[in-house]
């Protein structure tokens, strides 16, 4: 399994102007085959910072999804408003276990 961890520091209002592109990504990239999880999450103590969660089948599942039009309309959204900081990590994992 494929897994993509990180964050994104935006910009003051950069999140209410890309919130819809944002959106629209997440839900095509949840319906393509291989995606296990895909979601981002907002920092409770700074509205400027997304968590970034993925999870994918295999690296082919990720590379379908990097080629998608979906992620290149994604792509051309956030170039209006890019990231301030960004510090994503790649990692290849099994499953884990549930915790607790």
């Amino acid at each position: 399994m494929i897994q993509i961890n990180g964050t994104l520091k935006l910009a003051p209002d950069t999140l209410s102007k890309g919130r819809e592109a944002i959106v629209a990504m997440v839900r095509a990239s949840r319906a393509e085959d291989g995606c296990l999880e895909y979601g981002f999450a907002q920092d409770l103590t700074d509205p400027d910072v997304l968590y970034l969660v993925e999870r994918w089948r295999d690296r082919a599942a990720l590379d379908a999804h990097s080629a998608s039009p979906h992620m290149a309309e994604f792509k051309r959204a956030m170039a209006a408003n890019p990231a301030m900081e960004r510090d994503l990590r790649i990692f290849e994992t099994d499953d884990g276990l549930p915790l607790g």
